[in-house]
C-alpha cells in the first residue's frame, strides 16, 4: 500500500474495480515476484500463505492430459506445476504486467515442459468456448478482485465440461471481521462479518487504485449453486508448524487460532 493511499470502505462497481486492480497489479508485478517468488516457487501450486501445496492436498486430481485453465494466474507458477505433470494448461490474468512477468519466467525456467501460454483477460469474460476445460483453478486470484464474483462463477461453469472440476482459494471470509494485522491487534473483531462493503485504496484525488470485495461463506455457496456448480469440499487449512513466515495479515500467531484461507472444491453438474 502506498504511503499516500486513502483507505476506506465504500462501493466500487465492476468497471472501477477492474481498472484499479489492473493498474495495481501492472505496477506491482515485478516487486511482487521479487518479494514472494521464493515462497511461491517458479513451478509450484501453493494454495495460500499457510504454505500448503497441491502436491500435499491433491485437490485438483490427476491433471495428466487434462485441459486446465488457471485464472488470476499471476506469473503462472500454478500453471507450470500442472504443465510439469502433463496437463494441457493455459494461464490467464487481468494484468498485462503479471502476464509479462509470467512470460519472462517462461524464458528462465529450466524445464521446457514448464513453459505455459498466457491469455490476458478479465475472469468475468473468459475468451474460451463452452466446455473447453476439464479443470479450472485459482489460488488467491481473481475471486476477491472482481465486483461481480457470481458472474465469475458463471463464466467458470460455462468453460468447464460437465463433471469438470473448479478449485479456488481465497481469504477466509471470517478474516474480514478482523484488522489486517499479523500481531495481537489482529486478534480482535472490529467490524461486522456481514458488512460486504468493498475495501478500497485510492489516490489523493479519490481515484481507486486497489479494490477487494468480501463475500460470506453463505454468499459463496449460493454463487456456486446458482452457476450450476456442486460444492464437494471446503478446506480450511490449518497453519503448519513448519511455517514461521508472516505474509501481510497472515501470520503464525493468527493462523494457529483461526482460519486465514478457504479452499472451495467444486464440480460442474
Amino acid at each position: 500500500m502506498s504511503d499516500f493511499a486513502q483507505v476506506s470502505r465504500r462501493e466500487a462497481g465492476p468497471e472501477e474495480t477492474a481498472a484499479a486492480n489492473r493498474s495495481w497489479w501492472d505496477a506491482e508485478a515485478v516487486e511482487y515476484y521479487a518479494e514472494h517468488g521464493q515462497f511461491l516457487g517458479d513451478a509450484e501450486l501453493v494454495w495460500g500463505p499457510e504454505g500448503w501445496r497441491e502436491s500435499e492436498l491433491g485437490l485438483l486430481g490427476d491433471v495428466r492430459a487434462r485441459r486446465v485453465l488457471e485464472v488470476g494466474a499471476g506469473a503462472g507458477q500454478g500453471a507450470r506445476w500442472v504443465a510439469a505433470r502433463g496437463g494441457q494448461v493455459v494461464g490467464s490474468d487481468l494484468s498485462a504486467g503479471m502476464v509479462r512477468q509470467g512470460l519472462d519466467l517462461n524464458r528462465r525456467v529450466s524445464r521446457p515442459e514448464c513453459v505455459v501460454p498466457f491469455a490476458q483477460c478479465d475472469a468475468t469474460a473468459l475468451p474460451f468456448g463452452e466446455g473447453s476445460f476439464d479443470v479450472v483453478f485459482t489460488a488467491y486470484g481473481a475471486v476477491p478482485f472482481v465486483a461481480d464474483s457470481a458472474l465469475l462463477m458463471q463464466e467458470v461453469a460455462r468453460v468447464l465440461r460437465p463433471g469438470g472440476r473448479f478449485v479456488f482459494s481465497t481469504t477466509h471470509p471470517f478474516r474480514w471481521a478482523f484488522p489486517d494485522d499479523p500481531g495481537q491487534n489482529g486478534l480482535t473483531v472490529t467490524q461486522s462479518y456481514f458488512d460486504r462493503t468493498p475495501y478500497v485504496e485510492a489516490d489523493p484525488d479519490g481515484e481507486a487504485t486497489y479494490v477487494e470485495h468480501h463475500r460470506t461463506i453463505g454468499d459463496r455457496v449460493r454463487e456456486l449453486v446458482s452457476a450450476g456448480l456442486v460444492l464437494v469440499d471446503l478446506v480450511e487449512p490449518e497453519w503448519p508448524e513448519r511455517n514461521e513466515q508472516s505474509w501481510g495479515g497472515w501470520s503464525p500467531l493468527r493462523g494457529r487460532l483461526f482460519p486465514g484461507t478457504a479452499i472451495f472444491v467444486c464440480v460442474r453438474a
